[in-house]
């Protein structure tokens, strides 16, 4: 196949970096997203179950609801974005889930006046049918909110993998990816150094319960990024932040030496012109992107709603401990290594000239290595609760390895028109997951305790984190496989006129 010819180094030297400063712009994005989703699992455990009265599969529901609805989102938030825009559609979609975010502080207040209380303190000390009345109706509030969190939520990425499509040519979008998609993990990184202690503060002083003033102080986020947002960002084009030898880096994949004023018309016709929704789902590369996502993504959502409580039930650290807030700190740290991760990929295509999807696919198989220490993270667990948090800190940074690449996949093979429309489905498809793991592992949990069920030598709750362990384990090499099965060679998507 012959390369692509990529401008040098010396080409570009007097070319501006504006592109980096977007990439930055979705680097926070995509950490207040992760933060606002962060809030109600850092916070359910020690500040929200003892008011509302929740058990594991109270809190199992609400993540599970939050999924398929963000599932669902996606579906049709890629192709809100890709008719919308990204400057307008990116705008929407963080205003709608830091609203979200905001409203969550309501579903305390909303839940005491339904019920015909008085106090949160009411609440606490309610026992029985009263008790059971407040975590049926909280539920329902917050999944309320969670609903709007969740649409609001699913146009973050196809919108960040749509702009990085705009300002980025193809060698490079996996890095840059890769360096927003840590946004993730930095938001995951930040969030249990903050969130518990605001929560605590604003509880010191008589502020709720503290946990509402945590979902509008870090909700109140998204709102300050939207300013940002509308002041800087242009298509790279009609940006006067872009000189020209920008503009020549950023559109070299469309340029050759030899190529006519005709070609070159065909190709941008090609870039404009749209893929009929229904149309995507005869291609075996939206399959394989489903796919990926769908046996992944609930690995990564049961990491962020879930750890925090698996470092309570089974080490009975709280959040707001040191200890706690430490093994979160260290947990994420490591996920930060996913940075490399998408350099790789770079990497292979400068040194072996393979094309795009061969080197990320022999990328993602390295990836999907990592995930298996999770097997052994329940039994490591017994020597210290260190182990857990380091093999899963590591399965973590796999996972946004993993995921920054799958998101470029889908930029090296579809044109840009429809980009956002595939991201969505692989959302949807990753939602799916979550659903999945969310909702069965609530009940696993409860169940487990109830029964003091026994899996390999672990009993209890911890008998049931092994078995779910154990799933997240193999989920990226089954992924691997199934991508690899739909999709063996690189084949570029061609719009029918």
């Amino acid at each position: 196949m012959e390369k692509t010819p990529y401008l040098t180094k010396d080409a570009v030297a007097k070319a501006s970096n504006f592109r980096w400063f977007i990439c930055a712009l979705l680097f926070f994005a995509t950490t207040v997203n992760y933060m606002d989703r962060q809030v109600l699992s850092l916070t359910w455990k020690d500040f929200i179950a003892p008011e509302f009265h929740w058990t594991d599969t109270n809190y199992g529901n609400i993540t599970s609801v939050f999924s398929i609805i963000y599932a669902v989102a996606n579906l049709f938030a890629g192709r809100f974005i890709d008719w919308m825009g990204t400057r307008k559609g990116y705008l929407w979609a963080i205003g709608v889930w830091s609203l979200g975010a905001c409203l969550h502080a309501l579903c305390g207040w909303a839940t005491e006046h339904t019920l015909g209380l008085s106090s949160a303190t009411q609440m606490v000390s309610a026992t029985g049918v009263v008790a059971s009345s407040i975590a049926i109706t909280s539920v329902y509030y917050f999944i309320a909110a969670r609903i709007i969190l969740g649409i609001g939520e699913a146009g973050n990425f196809p919108a960040a993998i749509k702009v990085t499509a705009e300002y980025f040519p193809k060698k490079d979008r996996a890095y840059a990816t890769s360096i927003f998609n840590a946004g993730a993990t930095v938001g995951a990184l930040i969030a249990p150094l903050s969130i518990p202690s605001l929560a605590r503060y604003f509880q010191s002083i008589g502020v709720g319960n503290g946990w509402e003033m945590a979902f509008i102080v870090i909700g109140a986020l998204g709102f300050v990024w939207m300013g940002v947002w509308m002041f800087y960002y242009k298509n790279p084009a009609r940006s006067p932040y872009v000189n020209k030898a920008e503009l020549a880096y950023i559109e070299q994949d469309n340029k050759t030496a030899d190529e006519s004023s005709l070609q070159k018309a065909e190709k941008e016709d090609e870039n404009t012109a749209t893929i009929p929704f229904f149309r995507c789902f005869t291609y075996p590369q939206t399959w394989a992107v489903f796919f990926g996502k769908f046996m992944t993504d609930g690995v990564w959502w049961f990491f962020l709603f879930w750890i925090p409580a698996y470092i309570s039930d089974v080490y009975g650290f709280a959040s707001d401990t040191g200890t706690a807030q430490m093994l979160i700190f260290v947990l994420y740290a490591l996920t930060m290594l996913s940075i490399y991760g998408g350099k790789l990929p770079t990497i292979i295509i400068e040194r072996t000239g393979k094309d795009p999807y061969a080197s990320r696919m022999k990328a993602m198989f390295i990836f999907a290595l990592f995930p298996l220490l999770a097997i052994f993270a329940q039994p490591l667990g017994e020597y210290s609760y260190w182990w857990p948090v380091i093999i899963i800190g590591i399965a973590g940074a796999a996972h946004q390895s993993w995921s920054a690449n799958i998101y470029t996949v889908v930029g090296d093979m579809f044109p840009k028109s429809t980009i956002a429309t595939i991201i969505g489905i692989g959302g949807m498809a990753g939602g799916i997951g979550s659903f999945l793991i969310n909702f069965f592992s609530g009940r696993l949990f409860d169940y487990a305790a109830a029964t003091n069920m026994s899996f390999m030598g672990f009993h209890g709750k911890p008998a049931g984190y092994f078995i779910i362990f154990c799933i997240c384990g193999v989920a990226y090499l089954v992924g691997w496989i199934i991508m690899k099965a739909l999709v063996p060679k690189y084949k570029i998507i061609k719009v029918e006129k």
